[in-house]
């Protein structure tokens, strides 16, 4: 029997499968809409109320794609239900346009669909200002290199709190390729104890100034607490990493937004009881994301953190990890920090010193799934293993003419 050469063809966005098409010889009128034909997309809905899972289910059906409902919707037997959308893009964004005539806010559920297609899509080039430092996405992932002045860190602990220490390691982190670096007075490691905003900007009080003065890129404050942000940003720091997600102090979104300091908002709760672990990972970095946009802050200014290692077994970080491009749904940049936790050392069986294989199969992993910015502690070679990922991962696959 001949098969003609058959083979799957693994188009993972519109422009990856638009050259598929035009690598054929297709008609250049046409791509456009011959390649959102030929692209599937599922997208989940949470406790949507039966009315418009009724709606959904019937206008996916009459676009030939289909809506999976809970099973006991047809006869009523449940109040709400979760909705899961599958169709190529084009018949999504058919009824994208079909919902914005319907009641029921499913005109903002049909745009919530447009922009989600729309955030599949690769990234563009983009600038951030980090309040005169500028950060560059869509070209290629950035290093963030981090810098601990704690005594009691997990990896690193009381190295570098000294000031002259901490310049000499920040300065060899630029020159081994860090486009940011994260400074840590307070240690965030399984047991830590909390520290007072006194002690904690005691702690980098005196580093702070030799960092902003003597390095060139973006310095990064990584607190949760507003009177240590506060401090640090008059000062001149460039941006907030919060590992509470401007949740744990309500003065914090006010305080960045006053600076208009870009922060990054990472996932973390007490238990590790979930339910939907996705899902809820999601919706609380949306109530982040929310408290940024309230105070002002807006785009790229607001970064997604799914809080590996935090607030999480070691089972359900993988599950993130595994899952990660599950976060472009927010539409903001996404950072990945595994480097050297406990999660690696128990897959590995590894102490601390010995988790840099790990962690760098991790971030390779992270960026593969769409991550902009990975956090670390080994940043030279994190920047030879990303540069070599994102030459195969960034903008490269389909471009090469089968058959040169």
């Amino acid at each position: 029997m001949k098969e003609y050469g058959m083979r799957l063809i693994d188009a993972q966005n519109m422009e990856e499968a638009g050259r598929s098409l035009a690598m054929i010889g297709a008609d250049e009128r046409g791509i456009a809409k011959m390649a959102a034909k030929g692209l599937a997309r599922a997208i989940k809905l949470e406790r949507v109320p039966l009315r418009v899972a009724h709606i959904l289910k019937q206008e996916m059906l009459s676009l030939g794609g289909d809506a999976a409902v809970h099973r006991e919707v047809i006869t009523n037997g449940v109040d709400t239900t979760d909705v899961m959308l599958l169709g190529t893009v084009a018949q999504l964004r058919k009824l994208a346009k079909k919902l914005d005539v319907q009641p029921f806010g499913l005109k903002e559920l049909g745009r919530g669909v447009s922009r989600l297609l729309q955030y599949t899509e690769p990234p563009v080039r983009r600038g951030l200002d980090c309040r005169g430092r500028a950060l560059i996405f869509g070209e290629r992932t950035l290093i963030m290199g981090i810098l601990n002045v704690t005594p009691d860190s997990f990896s690193d602990g009381g190295k570098f709190s000294h000031p002259d220490a901490a310049l000499e390691r920040a300065l060899n982190m630029v020159a081994e390729g860090a486009d940011i670096l994260d400074i840590g007075a307070e240690s965030t490691r399984h047991g830590y104890v909390e520290v007072s905003a006194q002690e904690e900007w005691r702690r980098l009080e005196p580093v702070l100034p030799a960092l902003i003065e003597g390095t060139s890129v973006p310095i990064s404050v990584d607190t949760s607490k507003a009177e240590v942000a506060e401090k640090a940003l008059a000062l001149g720091v460039h941006m907030i990493n919060d590992v509470w997600g401007l949740r744990r102090d309500p003065e914090m979104a006010a305080v960045a937004a006053r600076y208009q300091s870009p922060v990054i908002v990472m996932h973390n709760r007490e238990d590790t009881a979930y339910q939907r672990l996705m899902g809820e990972i999601v919706s609380l970095l949306r109530e982040s994301i929310a408290l940024a946009e309230a105070q002002g802050l807006q785009g790229d200014q607001i970064i997604v953190d799914p809080g590996f290692g935090f607030g999480k077994t070691p089972r359900q970080n993988l599950e993130v990890l595994a899952r990660l491009s599950e976060l472009k749904s927010l539409g903001r940049p996404i950072l990945l920090g595994t480097s050297r936790k406990s999660t690696i050392g128990k897959a590995l069986d590894a102490p601390v010193e010995e988790r840099l294989e790990g962690t760098i199969a991790t971030n390779v992993l992270g960026v593969a799934a769409g991550a902009d910015i990975i956090r670390v502690h080994d940043v030279a070679a994190h920047r030879r293993a990303i540069q070599m990922t994102d030459a195969i991962v960034r903008g490269q696959r389909g471009r090469c003419y089968e058959g040169a």
